[in-house]
């Protein structure tokens, strides 16, 4: 439209006043012109640059590290999602999906707040090495772990364990800071009280707000504690929910609260659509999942060969992912999880083992593709990256 026919409707004079005012402010208005690759790029980046710019100590063992855009600019998420950070230790490039504990209303930077792990090779480097000034390298936010308010109820039972708690925070900062129409009950387990991630946090907010219900349950609690003690079971859930019609249920935490949790919500009779379950990386001992033969151990070396090139070795207790990029190969990875397939390989011969529940299509089993994050070798192998 022309701007001598743009100056004849009411008010543009202060129009034209505002734009001017925020221009000098560095702000710009002005529709953009992009094409649609530019926006899917925008909204979904393969790549991002990201810079510490603070280190917040939460417990003895987990910190946050906070996360801001040298360009100035931070894709949304949802709450719920994570980003995959690359990194490099010990001369060895690999990637590590953490979920981001900040709201997606935050939009000047990235919280993830990561836990020590037991001989965690990419934790304790982040933990013990990263500081503020560094830069890292991610994914873009990814993930299906999220509230979906034409499928799930509006009551939120989430369910945690250790690290688990991070996606859970920011679904919790969300909802409150914005007051969306939603009830969440936070039940979270760990061994020691001292180990609780956010609890001061969590307590302030439960008090503040009525549709927060915050629930630590603690396996060896202080003398004098008078909260829930123990794990999370069936009769501790509905002694404290009542009636569990109309709630869906969230969980997160490592293999062994799965393992535990699930059998205690199936014998609720909650229908397997009530309940959403994060996926949290490989198996830590894939020896003892079902279905693991009997006569290999973990510790059994067998031969692999990428398409013809030099063959190393590999124990059948690592996955094919770690041990490609042990020996620098550079896989696309995203979850580590068996979920999101980016790390698909094809076994050219030999046997891999996948644990129960990977999420393999069916065309891929058909071709002789694997998820490499989550197969394990049983046999010498060649594979095609």
């Amino acid at each position: 439209m022309k701007e001598e026919i743009l100056k004849e409707f009411a008010g543009y004079d202060r129009i034209a006043q505002e734009i001017a005012v925020s221009q000098k402010r560095g702000l710009d208005y002005s529709i953009p012109t992009f094409s649609e690759t530019a926006y899917t790029d925008l909204l979904h980046p393969a790549r991002l640059r990201l810079k510490v710019v603070e280190i917040i100590e939460e417990t003895p063992s987990a910190k946050t590290i906070r996360l801001a855009s040298p360009d100035g600019y931070l894709p949304p998420f949802l709450a719920g999602q994570y980003i995959a950070l690359t990194v490099e230790v010990g001369g060895v490039r690999t990637s590590r999906p953490y979920s981001l504990s900040s709201s997606p209303t935050q939009v000047g930077y990235y919280d993830l707040t990561v836990r020590r792990v037991e001989d965690g090779v990419v934790s304790n480097h982040l933990l013990d090495r990263l500081q503020p000034g560094d830069e890292l390298t991610s994914s873009g936010p990814a993930g299906n772990f999220y509230h979906q308010p034409l499928f799930h109820d509006n009551t939120l039972v989430c369910l945690a364990g250790g690290s688990g708690v991070t996606p859970f925070m920011s679904m919790i900062r969300e909802t409150l800071e914005t007051g969306q129409d939603r009830t969440l009950h936070l039940f979270y387990g760990n061994r020691e009280l001292s180990d609780v991630i956010f609890h001061q946090r969590l307590t302030d907010m439960a008090a503040r707000h009525e549709n927060f219900h915050y629930h630590p349950v603690i396996e060896r609690p202080p003398e004098g504690y008078d909260g829930l003690i123990g794990l999370i079971t069936g009769p501790l859930l509905t002694g404290t929910l009542g009636d569990l019609s109309g709630k869906t249920f969230y969980l997160c935490g490592p293999q062994g609260m799965y393992d535990f949790v699930l059998p205690e919500l199936e014998a609720l009779g909650l229908p397997r659509r009530k309940i959403r379950r994060e996926v949290y990386g490989p198996p830590l001992n894939v020896h003892q999942s079902p279905g693991w033969p009997e006569e290999i151990q973990p510790t059994d070396v067998f031969r692999l060969s990428v398409a013809g090139r030099p063959v190393f070795q590999v124990k059948a207790g690592e996955s094919l992912l770690a041990a490609l990029e042990r020996r620098g190969y550079v896989v696309p990875s995203l979850c580590r999880s068996g979920e999101c397939s980016l790390c698909r390989i094809k076994v050219l011969s030999g046997r891999v083992f996948m644990p129960p529940g990977t999420l393999l299509r069916k065309s891929d089993h058909q071709f002789g593709y694997v998820h490499s994050c989550v197969s394990y070798p049983l046999s010498d192998l060649e594979i095609m990256i």
